[in-house]
């Protein structure tokens, strides 16, 4: 009973599921998902592409963006090596260091998506409600400072999570539901007491998602009370339009983040399924989205912009 108590975890590995009970359906389920990947990828590095080239994007607007681009890559390059392994090179065993370097890298990319959120809600609120001080309150220096205190505060919300998890003792068969390493997955298997790391674990979520929805929600609060100010009805679609992308790129991050949450703390009886199709959604949708969002709303960053980039370099 002594080598229960022992802590396995600098010996121990992990083994990621997949999905194994869609038998033969689980490549063209992994073709799906490298299919998100490339569109992930290839789609965020345009828009770092675009944006650099292009001295007319050098605004604190597209700044952010470039910060949710960079963002949403690392979200796909941090998943990708294990869900490559386990779902299509059945290779789904991964060292216990390398699984929580990997939810680490997760959970910090996901934690700084939410602070960009909230910076790109303050720049459409200072756009909208203080045009004329835009360009002396959003300089470049500010837009860096904002930038750099999101990613301090990611990492140091993230930095404890593996040390806390690594302390635990893992005595049990060490299965991983989904084809990645998350928190809420792995917290699970110890057999030790979790009781730290449950309560760090909601700390960091209310501070961090959950006052970032709430200033988020303050700051289209009083957008919309600017817009119903507005008298001409035009200017005020106008106005609300340049909103549509953040408020789409808002719902498409918080919805499944919160659906995940409420899945794995109220639905512990539900079908594993449902555990890692909200986990995918989470993980994989919002990057995917974001690129196709703002290439169409964001005319700047339409076909034709970097046709002419391309045009100015041939030539």
């Amino acid at each position: 009973m002594r080598s229960l108590g022992t802590n396995l975890s600098s010996t121990t590995s992990f083994t990621l599921m997949g999905f194994p009970e869609l038998g033969s359906l689980e490549h063209w389920l992994a073709a799906l998902l490298l299919l998100l990947y490339a569109v992930s990828i290839l789609g965020n590095t345009l828009i770092l592409f675009i944006i650099k080239e292009e001295q007319s994007l050098h605004q604190p607007m597209y700044y952010f963006l470039s910060l949710l681009s960079v963002t949403d890559l690392g979200v796909s390059f941090s998943t990708l090596p294990t869900v490559l392994a386990s779902m299509c090179f059945h290779a789904p065993e991964t060292a216990f260091d390398a699984c929580l370097a990997q939810m680490f890298f997760v959970h910090f990319f996901s934690w700084t998506e939410s602070g960009i959120l909230l910076a790109m809600s303050f720049d459409r609120y200072v756009a909208i409600c203080n045009p004329l001080r835009y360009s002396s309150v959003l300089t470049d220096a500010r837009v860096a400072y904002i930038g750099i205190s999101i990613i301090i505060r990611s990492f140091f919300m993230v930095f404890p999570s593996p040390f806390l998890l690594k302390r635990l003792p893992f005595c049990r068969a060490n299965v991983l539901i989904h084809p990645f390493c998350l928190h809420p997955d792995m917290i699970r298997l110890p057999c030790g007491d979790t009781t730290i790391n449950n309560i760090y674990g909601l700390f960091v979520v209310i501070s961090t998602f959950s006052v970032d929805s709430v200033l988020i929600l303050l700051s289209y609060v009083l957008i919309l009370r600017s817009v119903l100010a507005i008298a001409s009805k035009e200017e005020r679609l106008k106005t609300l339009n340049t909103c549509v992308s953040h408020i789409c790129a808002v719902l498409i991050f918080y919805v499944p983040m919160v659906s995940v949450s409420m899945v794995h703390r109220l639905g512990k009886h539900a079908p594993e399924y449902v555990h890692k199709f909200m986990s995918l959604v989470y993980l994989f949708v919002p990057p995917m989205l974001n690129t196709i969002i703002y290439s169409i709303k964001t005319k700047e960053i339409r076909k034709r912009r970097l046709c002419k980039i391309l045009l100015r370099r041939k030539y």
